[in-house]
């Protein structure tokens, strides 16, 4: 069975020049899993990039602040986009 699930939230950085740890984080997590797992900027109106790449999630270039959707499809897709929303929000911890 497949299902889709998606999630938004604002975070502080990821996938800029200065930011690579949490872009490759984000790859190999999402490489776990057999379903399609995306990034897309701007709350799901910017760039999108397949998070099972490094190269892709760090040219989405989502800057401080913005709204970053995380879109998985497939039958743990819930699992998957918990785990990168997981990630994401390590990272994210505003005002720390």
């Amino acid at each position: 069975m497949s299902r889709e699930l998606a999630a938004g939230f604002s975070f502080v950085s990821v996938g800029g020049a200065d930011d690579p740890v949490p872009a490759g984080a984000l790859a190999v997590a999402a490489a776990q899993f057999p379903s399609t797992v995306q990034l897309i900027a701007a709350g799901g109106a910017g760039p999108q990039a397949d998070a099972k790449s490094v190269l892709a999630v760090r040219q989405v270039g989502a800057s401080s602040g913005q709204q970053v959707t995380v879109r998985a499809i497939g039958p743990d897709a819930e699992k998957a986009a918990q785990t990168l929303i997981g990630i994401l929000s390590a990272v994210s911890k505003v005002g720390d």
